[in-house]
């Protein structure tokens, strides 16, 4: 059996404590590795590692270009890697290795755009308003940062934090979910293989309260970068703001899912499944409620019943497969009973609504796809995040009760319009509130685009350019280049 221990300053060091913990593959429930279950100990290690390769060493004293260069070649390395990587996950999360495979192989572009961006950030000259003074500004990186990740797209996830982290010239703890650690142990051996300086990047694994908590509240941590449930994300923020220390929050989500009468119909059905029901629905931006407009609304539900009631549920290594299992137990019970909730507050279920253990299957954590319908959106399935393969399906009349429903909720992830009408589809982007909004399609992302949330979604923005200044703190300097002596007792 797989044994792991955690990385720190560039080699695999056995927790301090001795001890380790099971990882199982949710498609068999078989355990197949043992993870180092770290403690307050292994987190001073490894963020004493990062912090004397930030002040010190082949790290602190490369200029931008060098730091990009390896991130370039990182790329490359990720890129080759990417099938054996997919595969681990899909052991580790049980998502498919059809997306896996994609996922993996396009997580090098993160690394190789903001290896491209590293030097090209630049300061700004000011015209100073004062005689003799010359003003300019300098982006500075933060120091230590810490980067916490969720059990269902680890590496993915890890890219967005990862890549600008290092881009801005910072050096990292990187503490992955504990359900889910074996990919991101085996990624940051690749680190050292790119030429990272050791102790620039390292890994902790172990549990929340015994690593998460200790990690976030260490004094030498400049900065948490942190996807997860909002509830977590909460108890980040708290924390943070006892030390006065920026965070990136990416955390939940109940996206409305909008379909118009005027939609390209089959688009939009399609559009609805792959909102809810690829990755059995337990991805953060899960267009979870469906929003369709009542003149087509029966019509609607009927062919989503026909399409969602066709998916292949079974092994995730499968190219066939287009629904895998819930990938933690107590995820797949949390998922179970939300079902049970949404009838009890009088949702009527059309599709799915129970545990799926066909032909074949192996383990016993598989959910029906699941539609309901007659879903008023005060109902707890409607406001709730679910993070599983289940559908509230809401009727509207209007375009203004179409933004209402929408905008109803406590989250802003995300949001999707499915229209014909370029005015219809501007007007809903304007107003609905939600940090990403498509239309005509769904769950698109890019190493280019700024992706992150309003309302209790989170704050501060991942990808694209704007996530480098998430990593870089800003510093004016003033130089006075002519010398007369000044009155000492007001401001110059």
């Amino acid at each position: 059996m797989k044994k792991y221990n955690h990385f720190i300053n560039g080699g695999s060091v056995p927790p301090a404590s001795g001890t380790y913990f099971d990882t199982d593959n949710p498609y068999t429930g078989e355990v197949w590795a043992q993870v180092a279950r770290g403690n307050t100990q292994d987190v001073d290690r490894a963020v004493a590692a990062a912090k004397a390769a930030f002040e010190g060493g082949d790290w602190a004293a490369l200029r931008p270009t060098a730091r990009g260069k390896l991130l370039v070649r990182l790329a490359e390395i990720v890129e080759r890697e990417a099938p054996r990587l997919a595969e681990l996950e899909v052991r580790d999360n049980g998502k498919l290795i059809a997306e896996m495979g994609a996922q993996t192989k396009y997580l090098a572009e993160w690394y190789r755009y903001f290896g491209g961006l590293a030097d090209k950030v630049e300061g700004a000259v000011l015209p100073a308003d004062r005689p003799g003074i010359f003003n300019y500004t300098k982006h500075e990186p933060l120091g230590v940062v810490a980067l916490i990740t969720p059990w269902n797209s680890p590496l993915l996830l890890l890219a967005w934090k990862l890549a600008p982290a290092l881009a801005a010239g910072n050096t990292a703890v990187v503490k992955p979910s504990e359900f889910t650690s074996a990919s991101s142990l085996e990624f940051v051996e690749l680190i050292k293989e790119a030429g990272i300086p050791d102790g620039v990047v390292n890994c902790l694994t172990g549990f929340g309260q015994e690593v998460g908590a200790p990690l976030v509240e260490h004094p030498d941590v400049a900065k948490v970068a942190f996807t997860g449930s909002d509830f977590a994300g909460q108890k980040i923020y708290e924390a943070a703001a006892k030390k006065i220390m920026p965070v990136t929050l990416e955390l939940g989500g109940k996206s409305p899912n909008i379909v118009f009468e005027d939609a390209d119909f089959e688009a939009a059905v399609m559009g609805a499944i792959s909102g809810i029901f690829a990755a059995t629905g337990q991805t953060c931006i899960a267009g979870s409620r469906l929003l369709v407009q009542r003149s087509i609304h029966d019509k609607f539900l009927k062919r989503l019943i026909e399409v969602a009631g066709e998916a292949t549920i079974g092994d995730p290594m499968s190219m066939e497969t287009h629904v895998g299992p819930v990938t933690t137990k107590p995820q797949f019970e949390k998922v179970l009973h939300y079902i049970n909730v949404a009838i009890e507050d009088g949702a009527k279920c059309v599709l799915g609504g129970k545990p799926f253990s066909g032909e074949g299957i192996k383990g016993t954590r598989f959910i029906e796809p699941t539609i309901f319908a007659n879903v008023t959106n005060d109902m707890r399935i409607a406001q709730q995040e679910v993070f599983g393969p289940i559908l509230s399906v809401i009727a509207f009349d209007t375009e203004e009760d179409a933004i209402r429903i929408g905008n109803d909720i406590d989250f802003g992830l995300a949001a999707g319009v499915w229209t014909s009408n370029i005015g219809r589809a501007m007007r809903m982007s304007d107003q609905l509130k939600a940090g990403t909004v498509w239309v005509n399609t769904y769950r698109a992302v890019s190493f280019m685009s700024p992706f992150g949330g309003y309302k209790r979604s989170g704050q501060g923005r991942e990808s694209g350019q704007d996530a480098i200044h998430e990593f870089l703190q800003v510093k004016s300097v003033w130089i006075a280049h002519e010398t007369s002596a000044a009155n000492p007792f007001i401001m110059r």
